[in-house]
């Protein structure tokens, strides 16, 4: 079934779609919910028990808060690639759908990873040490094959000079960073600074492309976000301070057998 603007307006009791912020369509055998690529200010959406399975039309609904989306058709958690722009999402009700699979703990990281912002999960608060796990732990989201989705403009150039351009692999690597935290890409005007030589000079490029993208992220994060960055960067140092430790101990008893 297609959620129409006619039931939508019905069930909100509203004149105009843009004026619906709270909608209830609990139980109602969609499959269709492409009307919500019309509804920008909908904060609080519930579509538990029915049958959709893309999320799609949700990615510019940007004031949406709270979502449920419990016993769904939702096959993959790529899907979750569509709610990474929703900035203000806080709460999500995801479970019962296929995308879920057997591994609860993996599932949970998957979807924190991928949405980090995000302050109760299936009914269950989430934890800021979760968050730092799901950083390190989590797998991965990938955009569902076929999905429309941001993609880098080229000019014209051909991909083989694109690929090397450094430039356009600034973009890539923060725009990468922007996504797993749920923001939207930055667009390829935005790097000119960044671009120019005096910025990568006796850097080796990657390091000097991945650094300016994430010095660059910073100045978008609030308070909470930064916490969150924080907490991600001290368990990454303490890895490597682990590592340099087991490494130094190895060389002693070598040193030592020899």
């Amino acid at each position: 079934m297609k959620l129409t603007r006619k039931l939508v307006l019905a069930k909100a009791k509203a004149s105009d779609l843009e004026s619906v912020k709270k909608l209830n369509c609990w139980g109602c055998n969609l499959t269709d919910i492409s009307v919500f690529a019309q509804m920008p200010n909908i904060e609080v959406l519930t579509l538990s028990v029915n049958s959709i399975s893309s999320l799609s039309p949700l990615a510019g609904c940007l004031s949406l808060s709270e979502l449920y989306l419990r016993r769904n058709m939702i096959p993959s958690l790529s899907e979750l690639s569509h709610l990474r722009p929703l900035t203000r999402l806080r709460v999500l009700w995801l479970a019962e759908n296929p995308c879920c699979g057997t591994d609860a703990t993996q599932y949970r990281l998957t979807v924190l990873r991928c949405l980090p912002r995000l302050q109760k999960l299936d009914n269950q608060v989430v934890t800021d040490d979760e968050i730092s796990l799901a950083l390190m732990e989590g797998e991965e989201v990938t955009t569902p094959p076929g999905s429309i989705h941001y993609q880098h403009t080229t000019n014209g150039l051909q991909d083989t000079e694109t690929e090397n351009d450094p430039l356009n692999y600034n973009m890539e690597e923060t725009n990468k960073i922007r996504e797993e935290l749920g923001m939207k890409p930055l667009s390829r005007d935005k790097f000119s600074s960044l671009s120019s030589p005096s910025t990568r000079e006796s850097k080796p490029i990657k390091k000097s492309h991945t650094l300016d993208a994430v010095l660059l992220l910073l100045k978008d994060l609030d308070e909470e976000e930064l916490h969150v960055v924080h907490t991600a960067t001290q368990n990454r140092l303490q890895m490597y301070t682990l590592d340099s430790e087991r490494l130094t101990k190895t060389q002693k008893t070598a040193e030592i057998q020899h």
